[in-house]
């Protein structure tokens, strides 16, 4: 029989591609970011709003979301998430209208005991940057994510954007 017609599984391997199942859904999202993130001293947050809505493709071995902003604050953003099953590791891509027409460089992790870890390069400003996301799952309703930067090849991380997730109630 070819895999095309074989049964589907009553539950995904445990290999980490349902690590994201959580996000699936809409969410209500607090963001807090820093205005000049290469700062070291910077104190000044940028908070807003948004609307978060997750979305399960390619049968489960990925996910799309996208971030759209209530209020003043203008943000629009998407994630395309792939998990890779010979590796048993995620791929983050970020893309938003702040930086039309661009596809950040992937971020890569996993995650242990509910925390996720994802590491990635940037270039801001001309400053390569070494880029970490935490996620964690508190339960079903609520998840925080972090992002933080290091200009020193990882000894030292300054956080500088963070999300904080309450699920909407689902309708219907």
């Amino acid at each position: 029989m070819s895999s095309i017609n074989a049964p589907a599984s009553s539950s995904p391997p445990a290999d980490g591609r349902s690590d994201f199942d959580f996000l699936h859904g809409s969410w209500r999202v607090a963001n807090r970011r820093l205005a000049n993130p290469l700062d070291p001293v910077a104190t000044t947050w940028i908070e807003f709003e948004t609307i978060a809505v997750a979305r399960p493709v390619l049968g489960g071995l990925g996910n799309t979301d996208t971030y759209d902003s209530i209020g003043e604050v203008p943000f629009h953003g998407m994630t395309l998430r792939l998990f890779d099953p010979s590796t048993c590791l995620w791929r983050i891509w970020w893309a938003s209208a702040s930086r039309p027409g661009h596809l950040d460089s992937p971020m890569e992790g996993r995650f242990e005991a509910g925390h996720g870890v994802f590491y990635g390069k940037d270039v801001l400003s001309g400053i390569d940057v070494d880029v970490r996301f935490d996620w964690y799952v508190d339960d079903s309703n609520h998840a925080r994510w972090r992002q933080a930067f290091s200009t020193d090849r990882r000894l030292t991380w300054s956080e500088n954007f963070a999300m904080d997730f309450v699920r909407i109630a689902e309708h219907g």
